[in-house]
């Protein structure tokens, strides 16, 4: 090996070393671990015991129907409302742009145990605002705590208003990022603005829409803050409990390590083979 290359994998050794310890040790080990019996003192090996555990149990099954059931209805829903918003903060007409874009992306940078404070005083069955502007339309007001359905429509809510900021700032760069003289030619040939959007800003826009879309996909099948802090541990009765919160109960509740690994394991497969889909179906035709 050249003297020059000794040289650089020196430097590189620190972080070689620091990587190897608290990333791939930890994920080969977290491997191995769904493989054995952690109930048991010693630890026993037991390939059958979790992976066949996974497959019948009942819990997992409803942590991952309310997982999909999230990620089909609210990813779809926050990526055309941040694409929306990402038009609308690039347009000239807009005064104050920055200000409206800081306003977008702060939700992302606010603490999460406090904004799940606000929505659950938002959402108060009692005295929340949001059911005071129900019954004033004069409709009754709504149980989101204590009904399944709406404690999901809440989770989507919540969701969706952390992350669509977030999302259309990184289509709002997409979007400058496309020549004006595009759409100045189209412009000139008398192509309205509807079909401008349609036929030049959402094909320009689709890797960085599918990029979104990705990072969407990975966060919901992790998704664990919401259901746990706003509708108190995945409640009513496991009614909005998802992969992310079934892991955490599995592995630092029941001290379930060997289970929790399998669970993690699935959740990223899942997270791979969903990512892929919208890659496989988003590719550019030959």
């Amino acid at each position: 090996m050249p003297s020059r290359n000794r040289v650089a994998y020196a430097f590189l050794a620190p972080y070689l070393l620091i990587f190897a310890t608290f990333w791939v040790w930890p994920i080969i080990s977290s491997f191995l671990l769904s493989f054995q019996n952690t109930r048991v003192n010693p630890w026993r090996f037991q390939p059958s015991l979790n992976w066949g555990r996974l497959v019948a149990d009942p819990a997992f099954y409803n942590a991952l129907y309310n997982t999909l059931i999230i990620l089909v209805i609210q990813v779809p829903v926050m990526i055309a409302l941040a694409t929306v918003m990402a038009v609308l903060l690039n347009s000239p007409l807009l005064k104050a742009r920055p200000l409206y874009r800081f306003a977008f992306f702060a939700p992302v940078v606010v603490g999460e145990v406090a904004y799940a404070a606000v929505f659950r005083l938002m959402f108060s069955a009692d005295f929340g605002i949001i059911n005071k502007l129900i019954t004033s339309i004069g409709f009754a007001p709504v149980s989101w705590f204590d009904n399944a359905t709406a404690a999901m429509i809440l989770i989507i809510i919540a969701v969706t208003w952390r992350w669509a900021g977030y999302n259309a700032i990184i289509i709002l760069a997409g979007l400058q990022s496309i020549p004006g003289d595009v759409y100045e030619a189209a412009t000139l040939d008398r192509v309205s603005k509807r079909q401008q959007f349609l036929h030049i800003t959402l094909p320009l826009l689709k890797p960085i829409i599918l990029f979104c879309a990705v990072l969407s996909v990975i966060g919901t099948m992790q998704l664990f803050t919401e259901p746990f802090l706003i509708t108190n541990r995945g409640g009513p009765g496991g009614g909005t409990e998802t992969l992310g919160l079934l892991l955490y109960r599995q592995g630092f509740t029941s001290l379930n390590f060997g289970y929790a690994s399998a669970i993690a394991y699935t959740i990223a497969a899942l997270a791979i083979a969903i990512s892929l889909l919208n890659l496989w179906v988003a590719r550019e035709p030959k």
